[in-house]
């Protein structure tokens, strides 16, 4: 290389740069929502013709690759065909991961897996080991496609009768896998505008479908993967075993809230037989921790039940999965860190397994951040619009947790309240997964000194 080219290279840069997975998870993540906001700018996204602006197509492209589903417009009554089509390929990125389309391509034309792909698949799919990393990456590209492959089957079969082909079509594929994404954005708007599943809240076919969807993307690709290779509970590694205690406990323990607390209530669950006070008791259980479908009105559901949601919210599902929130584990290493201290212990375990401290304190500082940025959200929210603080704090904490149920306020928040939001959107979906795999895969060094020790009054 002689002297003029260096020159030149050096002077526009044109010199390697490594940027580390979680660079590129979140860099990624921007470039995707900004080209979706680009698109969706255009005249021809929106139903009338008319390009909707900037802030709102942010807003919805951020809401969809953070598979939120907050939105400032019915999905239907404001995107064209177009639209929706941007918009659900942007719910399939973002639940999936980009990594998970990129590696389509890698395995369609057969192309070697290098180092550092493996290292962005293994950190965007939540692990830690690269161990096996492209076999599970094709379980999760399988997988998903035939999950929501056979979700859409089971609702176009629902809705021929009624709606007939071309719509079953339609609903059936994107409801399918804005479910199984955990994304909650519907198109239903074409039967009554901002209804979400609330005109399907009497129909088992529809809202179990969407259970399952709901549910089995929000385990987790590591989860369902080893379910399906080991078949045996005893073999399943202690997370598993976790995940698997965690999301039935919190699915059973939020719909007997959820009933107990609503069941005389006529803006929820109050007109309804006992079958579907049931069936919408387990779906609000369901949705409410990360889906944001909504089969009964948010905004009706009492103070009680808006807390119940706000903590299953604030919850999530697990991780690697399509899913926000603090994941399921980290609130139960908390919970069982705990217990431990109430019993004057000093090391937390679970089932013959002793979790590292350092696992503990990762937990505690992941709780305690979303706490934090809920808390300034709904205060922020609340004094900068004309919303009750219980409603700014549902839709803060709806924002970082990429849930999307509304108590209908979305679309009154001052600019600034949507601005905090699309943040909060983007910060649920890729701040926390970049904070988490940081505490999972950092390499920090042992601290060379320590200061003496002081003891303080605790309590």
């Amino acid at each position: 290389m002689n002297l003029r080219t260096m020159v030149w290279k050096r002077w526009t840069g044109e010199r390697r740069r490594h940027f580390s997975p979680m660079q590129i998870i979140a860099v990624a993540f921007v470039a995707i929502i900004l080209v979706g906001a680009l698109l969706l700018m255009l005249p021809f996204a929106s139903r009338d013709g008319v390009s909707c602006g900037f802030r709102p197509a942010l807003f919805t492209a951020t809401s969809a690759t953070c598979v939120t589903g907050l939105v400032l417009y019915d999905t239907w009554s404001q995107w064209s065909g177009f639209g929706q089509i941007v918009i659900l390929c942007l719910i399939e990125l973002g639940g999936l991961g980009f990594m998970t389309a990129a590696s389509f391509v890698i395995f369609l034309f057969r192309r070697r897996v290098g180092l550092r792909q493996r290292m962005v698949m293994a950190q965007a799919l939540s692990v830690s080991d690269m161990d096996g990393i492209v076999r599970l990456q094709k379980w999760v590209l399988c997988g998903s496609l035939l999950i929501q492959l056979a979700g859409a089957l089971i609702l176009i079969l629902r809705f021929i009768p009624e709606y007939g082909w071309l719509r079953a079509i339609r609903w059936g594929v994107f409801h399918s896998v804005s479910a199984f994404c955990n994304a909650g954005f519907d198109i239903f708007g074409a039967l009554e505008p901002g209804s979400s599943l609330i005109l399907f809240q009497k129909d088992p076919v529809v809202i179990l479908t969407l259970s399952a969807l709901v549910v089995l993307g929000g385990l987790g690709f590591f989860v369902w993967e080893e379910v399906i290779r080991v078949h045996n509970w005893r073999k399943f590694s202690v997370y598993t075993k976790l995940v698997l205690m965690m999301t039935s406990v919190l699915i059973l323990g939020g719909a007997l809230a959820f009933c107990l607390l609503e069941w005389n209530n006529p803006a929820t669950l109050g007109e309804m037989t006992v079958p579907q006070k049931l069936l919408n008791g387990f779906f609000q259980s369901v949705t409410v921790r990360t889906a944001g479908f909504a089969a009964v009105d948010q905004a009706g559901l009492t103070d009680a039940g808006k807390a119940v949601s706000i903590l299953l919210m604030l919850i999530g599902g697990s991780s690697g999965s399509t899913a926000g929130g603090v994941k399921t584990v980290t609130v139960l290493v908390l919970l069982l860190f705990f217990g431990s201290r109430l019993r004057s212990k000093e090391t937390v375990s679970v089932f013959r397994r002793t979790i590292p401290q350092k696992q503990v304190l990762d937990a505690m500082t992941i709780v305690g951040i979303m706490i934090l940025l809920a808390m300034f959200g709904g205060v922020f929210i609340s004094a900068g619009s004309d919303v009750g603080f219980t409603d700014a704090l549902f839709e803060s904490v709806s924002a970082l947790g990429t849930v999307g149920l509304s108590a209908g306020v979305t679309a009154g928040l001052s600019v600034p309240a949507q601005i905090l939001i699309i943040v909060y959107m983007y910060f649920g979906r890729v701040g926390v997964l970049t904070l988490s795999l940081g505490f999972l895969m950092g390499n920090r060094a042992e601290e060379r000194y320590r200061y003496a020790q002081t003891n303080l009054l605790i309590g």
